[in-house]
């Protein structure tokens, strides 16, 4: 008997050895999903084709986009009012926004081309050239960060806007595209997927998603008047610690609590 479990023993340990690999080659664990509770709802312009959303020193702005209907504008955050507005060219569509010291910063779609504004003012300071589209632009402490719809994330030098470096945005392995407007959030960038309503946590230095929001439901299908009516505008309040949400032609913008979901074991998909 003793000789027999001695000989079993290198046995058993292959087995479980192969019982771990089995497991951990078949499942993998997910990021953590956020989920969300709804804190308050605002009154939002249903006309706004919303690309961009920026919340900076108490002040609301937003980039809107089409063509011919373009604008930069602030909003009143409690009523949906807007208090100022600056019409852009109707050759251009305005897409995403961001805040850079005294500036703002409006990108365009396909004419390469971005436009820096004195905040304070809306007077056009000047202009920068890009390559590619641009679709939602944020920034950290030292870079602006460009999507451009595909699963790249370009880093630019906020003073001469030259490119310093780019990521790739992958999600357990593969390509994250469709990246829309962006928010940089306690180190991480937040950022809408065109079409979906979830946005997904990014870390800058990698580019791995190291979390998803799940925002399904928060606007009712019922109270959308098109399709392209979809999530997209990502704005936070550091000073309040607020989050803020809302989608193109929504009539609302709410803001928002992350409910944090335990990971969970999930199925890997291997290639046939």
């Amino acid at each position: 008997m003793r000789r027999r479990s001695l000989n079993t023993r290198p046995q058993v340990r292959s087995f479980i050895l192969l019982a771990l690999l089995f497991s951990s080659s078949f499942f993998a664990i997910s990021q953590v999903t956020d989920n969300y509770h709804i804190v308050q709802a605002y009154p939002h312009d249903q006309h706004a084709f919303t690309q961009g959303l920026v919340y900076v020193d108490g002040h609301l702005f937003e980039s809107t986009g089409i063509k011919g209907q373009s604008t930069l504008r602030e909003v009143d955050l409690e009523t949906g009012r807007i208090e100022r507005m600056q019409l852009v060219s109707d050759q251009y569509f305005a897409e995403g926004l961001t805040d850079w010291k005294n500036t703002l910063i409006q990108l365009t779609w396909q004419a390469h081309i971005a436009f820096v504004y004195d905040r304070a003012t809306y007077r056009l300071l000047r202009t920068f050239h890009y390559q590619g589209e641009g679709w939602g632009l944020t920034h950290d402490a030292r870079s602006l960060i460009l999507s451009d719809g595909t699963a790249t994330l370009r880093f630019f030098n906020p003073e001469t806007f030259k490119e310093v470096r780019r990521i790739t945005v992958t999600d357990r392995g593969k390509p994250v595209t469709q990246l829309n407007e962006l928010e940089y959030i306690h180190g991480e960038i937040y950022a809408n997927i065109w079409h979906a309503n979830r946005i997904a946590r990014i870390s800058p230095t990698t580019g791995r998603v190291v979390g998803w929001i799940d925002l399904k439901g928060l606007m009712p299908r019922d109270q959308l008047s098109s399709d392209e009516a979809v999530l997209n505008g990502i704005a936070y309040d550091a000073a309040h610690n607020r989050l803020f949400v809302t989608g193109k032609l929504w009539p609302k913008i709410f803001e928002i609590a992350l409910v944090p979901e335990k990971a969970k074991l999930v199925p890997v998909r291997h290639a046939k």
